[in-house]
């Protein structure tokens, strides 16, 4: 697939993701609601052109484990781990990427940003899959066990304890476009395993960086002008 091919994939597929009323409902689950007009692969399964909620699993040690549900949220396609992904800008609507694929093939979704956040989710794919996308990309891409694959299409809607547990613990690495696996610090900015990953928010306030000696000097200079002004004023109305 050209780049121009991918773009034009890219912008359709953009246009068809319909973001319905009441899709951001909680800010903590991220709940989305998405329309595809084609067949898009997500870890583990190809899913139909159709309508899917895309969620957060509740999950207090991690929060990049992605869930894929039915329209009616009764029956869940995908429980599967993502790293964070960054934005320098939040959208005011939810934004998907897709990897390029070969002509015919269905698009894979790299990675999914709620709006509002610079903070996304790149999603893991089994190794074998990641070798394949990475060498159409040129880009590495994050991988998880193959082994691990079935425990990511679970249909439990509340699926949880060792299937979670086993994703949690899961360890991340990355396949370069040249077949050699690496570890996902490595080659991703904020890449993060998730057995060590607690907090992937950004602090509300940056370092601070520079000594405020400066600023202390500057405030005794201006106090002794105020005290010089003040004895002046003084002295001449005595």
């Amino acid at each position: 697939m050209t780049k121009l091919q991918t773009k034009v994939l890219l912008l359709a597929g953009l246009g068809a993701l319909a973001l319905l009323p009441g899709a951001k409902a909680d800010a903590r689950n991220q709940k989305t609601v998405f329309t595809f007009s084609g067949p898009v692969e997500i870890p583990g399964q190809i899913l139909p052109a159709g309508t899917y909620v895309f969620k957060l699993h509740n999950s207090d040690s991690y929060r990049h484990i992605v869930q894929v549900f039915n329209k009616d949220e009764n029956h869940v396609f995908g429980t599967f781990i993502a790293i964070p992904d960054y934005r320098l800008h939040p959208s005011s609507e939810s934004i998907i990427n897709f990897h390029e694929r070969a002509a015919g093939s269905p698009v894979a979704i790299k990675a999914w940003f709620y709006p509002g956040t610079t903070y996304g989710h790149e999603f893991v794919y089994p190794k074998t899959k990641a070798v394949e996308l990475a060498k159409a990309n040129n880009t590495p891409v994050p991988a998880m066990p193959t082994e691990l694959t079935p425990d990511t299409t679970i249909p439990d809607v509340n699926i949880d304890g060792p299937e979670v547990e086993a994703l949690e613990k899961a360890p991340v690495m990355a396949e370069k476009p040249t077949g050699e696996e690496v570890g996902v610090a490595q080659v991703f900015l904020i890449a993060l395993t998730p057995a060590a990953a607690q907090s992937t928010e950004l602090p509300e306030t940056l370092p601070t960086t520079a000594t405020p000696l400066p600023l202390i000097g500057l405030i005794g200079l201006l106090s002794l002008g105020t005290a010089i002004v003040l004895r002046i004023t003084a002295a001449r109305v005595n």
